[in-house]
């Protein structure tokens, strides 16, 4: 996807299209998100 949004960019000069080329660029070398779990983690016991 990303190297036919570039090749329609190129054959366009679409800004809008080269703006979906970056973010397409951003999400795929972007480091993968953390899911934060919505449960409370269990406390350790006090002793």
């Amino acid at each position: 996807m990303k190297e036919f949004t570039w090749k329609v960019f190129c054959e366009t000069g679409n800004i809008d299209t080269y703006l979906l080329y970056k973010e397409l660029d951003h999400e795929i070398t972007a480091p993968p998100a953390v899911i934060l779990s919505e449960e409370p983690l269990e406390e350790p016991p006090f002793h």
